[in-house]
């Protein structure tokens, strides 16, 4: 662990964003050059105390979580991801593990949309990011680990995450997860993760085994879902999908279709959030 050049990289990266960039307000009272340490420590979601350590070269060794949380919060580019984990000791995360960190391009996009929810996936369907209007939307789903951190292996293993799709498009849906998985089978070909979450469903849920069957193959780029919301009602939602020249991540943005939900929407971004748990409020409509 290098401290020193560790404390001076995160000092400068922090220094070198603008508020706006990571969606905070940047008053005519700010005298701190980019970002606050206690700006930083929210975004990372550590406490302050940790992140004026770091800086201060007087830190024990951060996690590879810990380091991911922060190269996400200071938007940093994937080069300077693999720095930041080499200063810090640890070997950058091989091919899999680096796709689960959301692109500094992504999420400077995924700042500026505001109120409108979008989040950030990787091909497999893992939420890498979400902005605060899409948690209010859909719930915080960035906290999984193993197989449920992808949604669908969730929407064929819990009932629960099936529950916020209308029963009349269920079977639409399931065969839309499954056609986009086929489709990143084929784009990873032999690659262990993949086989080996595609093996683990099949062996769970035969609706997915039925599905797989059938070989069907289809990246989504546009679509519109109904969303069963707890506290506002159904939503119905245009949902665009921008993806990355490799393919490996993608931004999806979700608008309202029609005026009631667009309404419904207005109302869920002024109540806030009021204590639901992780992924309460359902799948993102993917």
């Amino acid at each position: 662990m290098q401290r020193a050049q560790l404390a001076d990289f995160l000092r400068r990266r922090r220094e070198g964003i603008r508020p706006a960039e990571v969606g905070l307000a940047d008053g005519p009272r700010r005298r701190t050059t980019g970002l606050r340490r206690e700006e930083v420590a929210m975004l990372a979601g550590m406490s302050v105390d940790y992140v004026v350590r770091l800086e201060q070269g007087r830190s024990s060794q951060p996690s590879t979580q810990m380091l991911g949380a922060l190269a996400r919060a200071l938007r940093l580019s994937d080069d300077e991801r693999d720095h930041l984990f080499h200063l810090a000791g640890h070997r950058p995360q091989p091919a899999d593990g680096a796709a689960r960190l959301a692109r500094a391009g992504l999420m400077r996009m995924l700042d500026l949309l505001g109120d409108t929810p979008a989040l950030v996936l990787s091909d497999l369907g893992e939420v890498l990011a979400q902005n605060r209007a899409d948690v209010l939307l859909s719930g915080d789903h960035t906290g999984y680990s193993g197989d449920r951190r992808y949604i669908v292996y969730r929407w064929f293993t819990d009932p629960a995450t099936r529950a916020v799709c209308p029963p009349e498009e269920q079977e639409h849906r399931g065969r839309q997860f499954v056609a986009d998985l086929r489709a990143a089978a084929g784009r990873r070909s032999g690659d262990p993760v993949v086989a080996g979450l595609v093996d683990r469903l099949r062996a769970a849920s035969a609706d997915f085994r039925r599905l797989w069957a059938e070989h069907e193959v289809a990246v989504r780029r546009a679509d519109r879902k109904t969303m069963l919301h707890p506290r506002v009602g159904p939503l119905l939602m245009d949902c665009e999908t921008l993806v990355t020249p490799d393919q490996g991540q993608q931004l999806l943005v979700l608008t309202p279709a029609d005026a009631e939900t667009r309404e419904r929407l207005e109302l869920l971004l002024v109540l806030g959030i009021e204590e639901f748990p992780t992924g309460a409020a359902g799948t993102p409509a993917r």
